[in-house]
């Protein structure tokens, strides 16, 4: 049965947060995992290789190169990332499908072999990064992007411990996105659909 205008009106458009762009890969990021807490290891190295990956990019650049990354990276399997030789990793530098950047590379890896000691420690690395904040996410009331900072006194201190135990691009603000992306915090706009919802 066909809608009337009046009650094609009252339909509301789904409101984003506003750096969700029209890309439908955007969208889907955003409507489906960011901000949703992530306990799963695998997927948070994968976070881990796309967040270092994306400094100085846009992260749409990351999202496009996404299945290259996992084709590439062994599926986001640190024990098999950790074990890249020098060679494998000259490879790498040959593939379009992926960020060519060597020092990204080489980050990648040796945060595998420092990811893989924290599972030993902790049990897992998912154990080991909620405990910076005692295991429950946190959820914020900004009411506009503009209002969330790109780093915390809690993103410093995570960064902080991570670069003493060896990995590389893990700065405060790539580990603020980081934790943003896997729902240690809650950051989507309190006007955003998703924001009750994550």
């Amino acid at each position: 049965m066909c809608k009337s205008n009046h009650e094609e009106s009252k339909i509301k458009p789904i409101k984003r947060c506003s750096w969700c762009t029209a890309d439908p890969l955007y969208i889907k990021y955003h409507d489906q995992e960011w901000g949703v807490p992530i306990f799963d290891d695998r997927k948070l190295f994968e976070f881990l290789i796309l967040e270092g990956a994306q400094a100085g990019l846009n992260w749409i650049t990351i999202l496009k190169k996404r299945e290259g990354y996992r084709k590439a990276f062994a599926d986001f399997d640190p024990l098999k990332v950790s074990t890249f030789s020098k060679k494998k990793k000259e490879k790498l530098l040959l593939n379009s499908e992926i960020i060519r950047n060597r020092l990204k590379i080489d980050s990648a890896v040796k945060n595998a072999q420092a990811f893989l000691k924290i599972q030993k420690e902790y049990g897992s690395f998912s154990t080991y990064q909620w405990g910076f904040i005692d295991g429950v996410a946190i959820k914020n009331k900004w009411k506009t992007s503009k209002q969330i900072p790109t780093q915390t006194i809690i993103s410093e201190k995570f960064s902080h411990d991570l670069k003493q135990r060896g990995f590389n691009f893990v700065g405060p603000t790539i580990m603020y996105a980081y934790m943003q992306a896997v729902g240690m915090i809650n950051d989507h706009v309190t006007y955003c659909f998703r924001y009750n919802q994550v």
